[in-house]
């Protein structure tokens, strides 16, 4: 058991928290819930955060509610939205909260004894309500005023683009799902990112108003990267939690390529580790930062608990496959997936497979089928020098000629040039 506020402080996640919360959580196991609207049929690691949060929340004893937005992705929550979100179709709806629940199921505790966390859907509650009935019930609660002092209803319409009726109401909508969840669950705390204060208190306002009732809100810090960039984001897009979207070794590749700066924000935010158990890693990582021990921590311990111990195994193999001293086997053994996002950002070619039947000279390879060398003669001096290899073989024989029995997995060719240069061809 553990002291969910001191937990949330020391890790460097807590933001802002509403009067008289830390001192319900020191009374009474309380029950609290974080939104996540179906906008996907995956989660990323932008929401790693609130993911983590409801595991500290659930470890000190509290029991956590998650809420899969299947009414409020129908609306769109305009915090943080420079513009209008596209809305969802029903069925895709519907798929992606199957998605997410599915996913979250996997670090959270489901069980029905004690504290074991509930997973409820918003349109459930909403499906059978008339907009007549909201309006009324719920609308002539919460005044203009009040919804137009909120930050993020101010910037959109300080904007150029304005703000539809319908992303107006979000606030109100959340707000609803608080009062009911506090109603019928005695769910007394929201939590969500700093961004969410606004809808939060809206629902405590709702609670308040309607019912004289009393709830309570707690934020998390947003996650900035020290550089500036955006969190979560790379060349290729958003990093997903779903394999199919993001594999596991571009995710763990994600936070082994972090930076010191960051890495050591993100051990505490993104792992169970102890607060002993970073600060010993940490002081192994300075006396020697090449290692990236920090990093490699991190990854590790955040691929096991997204993917498995066997996906982290796999991605660390791969990760040393390209650099280490691995031979042709080891690319063999790995999936197409895996394979391919190795190279990725490696340059590559694409050529017939037919043009193997008669073998290509490896001269020609090198020089006239791809564009690896400039000419035949660079090719020729640094293959009389030793600096290349095929496969990760030394080729020995100038007058090589390459043929389909070469290939990795039957089409392709893995050419490096001196020490740190890598080429793949690709035959179709």
């Amino acid at each position: 058991m553990t002291n969910f506020v001191e937990e949330m402080k020391w890790r460097g996640m807590l933001h802002d928290m509403m009067p008289g919360t830390e001192e319900l959580l020191a009374k009474e196991i309380s029950s609290g819930y974080i939104g996540f609207d179906p906008t996907a049929d995956s989660l990323h690691v932008g929401h790693l955060t609130q993911i983590m949060t409801l595991i500290h929340f659930q470890r000190a004893g509290h029991k956590p509610y998650v809420l899969v937005g299947g009414a409020t992705g129908m609306v769109g929550d305009p915090s943080g939205k420079s513009a209008e979100r596209n809305l969802l179709s029903e069925d895709i709806l519907f798929h992606n909260v199957a998605c997410i629940e599915k996913q979250l199921a996997k670090f959270l505790d489901f069980g029905n004894q004690g504290n074991g966390a509930v997973m409820v859907n918003n349109y459930d509650w909403f499906k059978g309500m008339s907009f007549l009935n909201f309006i009324r019930d719920i609308g002539k609660h919460i005044t203009v005023n009040y919804m137009m002092a909120k930050d993020s209803v101010k910037k959109r319409l300080e904007g150029d683009t304005g703000m539809s009726f319908t992303e107006f109401t979000y606030q109100l909508v959340q707000g609803f799902d608080f009062y009911h969840l506090w109603k019928e669950y005695n769910c007394k705390i929201q939590m969500g990112g700093s961004d969410q204060w606004g809808n939060i208190v809206t629902g405590t306002e709702l609670i308040r108003r309607k019912a004289q009732g009393e709830a309570f809100a707690i934020t998390t810090k947003l996650i900035k990267k020290s550089d500036g960039t955006k969190f979560g984001k790379t060349e290729s897009g958003a990093v997903w939690l779903d394999p199919k979207r993001t594999s596991p070794y571009k995710f763990y590749q994600f936070w082994l390529n972090a930076s010191d700066a960051d890495a050591a924000i993100w051990i505490r935010i993104f792992t169970l580790l102890s607060q002993a158990a970073i600060e010993s890693i940490e002081e192994e990582h300075l006396q020697a930062p090449h290692l990236r021990v920090l990093q490699k921590a991190l990854a590790k311990e955040i691929t096991i608990k997204v993917h498995s111990e066997e996906a982290y195994t796999t991605a660390v193999e791969a990760s040393a496959i390209l650099f280490g001293n691995s031979e042709a086997a080891a690319f063999e053994a790995l999936d197409d997936e895996t394979f391919l996002d190795i190279f990725e950002g490696v340059p590559q070619f694409e050529l017939n497979k037919n043009e193997l039947n008669e073998g290509i000279a490896i001269i020609d390879l090198l020089a006239e089928k791809t564009t690896i060398f400039p000419s035949k003669g660079e090719a020729r001096k640094m293959l009389q020098g030793g600096g290349l290899s095929l496969n990760k073989q030394k080729i020995e024989d100038i007058q090589l000629l390459v043929a389909a029995s070469h290939l990795l997995k039957g089409k392709y060719l893995m050419v490096q040039k001196g020490k740190k240069n890598y080429f793949l061809i690709s035959f179709a």
